[in-house]
């Protein structure tokens, strides 16, 4: 398949789901706003096993494994064409196998270089601007990085396959660098899409591309106010702890957290509104992260996944 695959001097951004949903949504941004097309399907099924099984309305669904996709943009100026590779889930055993099996096939692409994206949590309040950390690979790699004045991660690890994958490239000769996003560490379970603001940023500048990241913009400033909301009305829970719960507390939050309450009722204009978007991402690619985020924020991406991921076919 991979010989198939005809690309000049492409790089390669790998993400999977983790803190923050950094990595993931600034995977699927950078492949929405670019119009990228999928090229390939990554198999390795005996690395991943059935962890659950989806109930609807009282009636039990078999679990399916989690797919991993290439997805690939032509760079009009010949510089390095891209490729994203989003990953749904890290497999639970034999990460360095996987990652060795991905380098390998990305090599067998001709890719040059491999970027993956993480998060980095700190103490930071969810209105202060959020660093960008950055690790590479090799010393000119390293360089690079510091001559943009990222903090550099100089000492510490970065877990999953977003760090082992790296090894892997370094092992094989590709030059590799991870991009993390810093996050307010009370926040970790919450989306912070400022951190992948700040990623992609950095990325941009990298790979000398042209992102329009304004849409990504509006949604970190929502969510920041949305998060000093919630801190404000924690640390006014503190200093009144025998107060019960105002019901403007109790609305922001949920009964499980913030937007976090029980099954949402999906109603027939949220469906009318979905295939609205549909229709205007087959016109447009670059509509699709509105819809991508649509589909999150109504709890409902998984039954439309695989149409999704179809606009981007050629």
């Amino acid at each position: 398949m991979a010989d198939e695959i005809k690309l000049h001097k492409p790089w390669m951004v790998a993400v999977w789901p983790g803190m923050g949903h950094v990595a993931i949504s600034a995977g699927y941004y950078l492949m929405a706003k670019l119009g990228m097309h999928m090229v390939a399907e990554f198999q390795a099924e005996e690395l991943f096993d059935v962890e659950y099984v989806e109930v609807k309305r009282g009636l039990i669904r078999t679990g399916r494994l989690p797919r991993s996709r290439f997805f690939a943009w032509h760079d009009p100026e010949e510089r390095h064409d891209l490729i994203v590779f989003i990953g749904e889930a890290q497999p639970p055993r034999g990460k360095l196998a996987f990652c060795r099996r991905l380098i390998e096939f990305a090599k067998e692409m001709g890719v040059e270089r491999v970027f993956t994206f993480a998060s980095m949590a700190t103490q930071m309040h969810p209105s202060h601007e959020s660093r960008t950390f950055g690790a590479a690979t090799d010393q000119t790699t390293l360089d690079e990085l510091t001559q943009l004045e990222l903090t550099m991660l100089d000492d510490g690890h970065i877990s999953g396959l977003n760090g082992v994958l790296l090894g892997v490239a370094a092992e094989a000769g590709l030059p590799g660098t991870c991009l993390l996003g810093e996050m307010p560490q009370i926040f970790a379970q919450l989306p912070f899409p400022k951190a992948a603001l700040g990623v992609l940023e950095v990325f941009s500048t990298i790979a000398k591309i042209q992102l329009d990241l304004t849409e990504l913009a509006e949604q970190a400033v929502d969510v920041e106010q949305r998060l000093g909301e919630l801190l404000n009305l924690s640390e006014h829970a503190i200093e009144s702890p025998h107060q019960e719960s105002s019901a403007e507390e109790e609305a922001f939050l949920g009964p499980d957290g913030p937007d976090e309450s029980e099954e949402e009722t999906v109603t027939a204009d949220d469906r009318k509104r979905i295939e609205h978007l549909f229709e205007e991402s087959t016109r447009d690619r670059s509509k699709a992260y509105e819809l991508k985020r649509e589909l999150d924020r109504l709890g409902i991406y998984a039954e439309y996944e695989d149409r999704f991921l179809d606009l981007f076919k050629r």
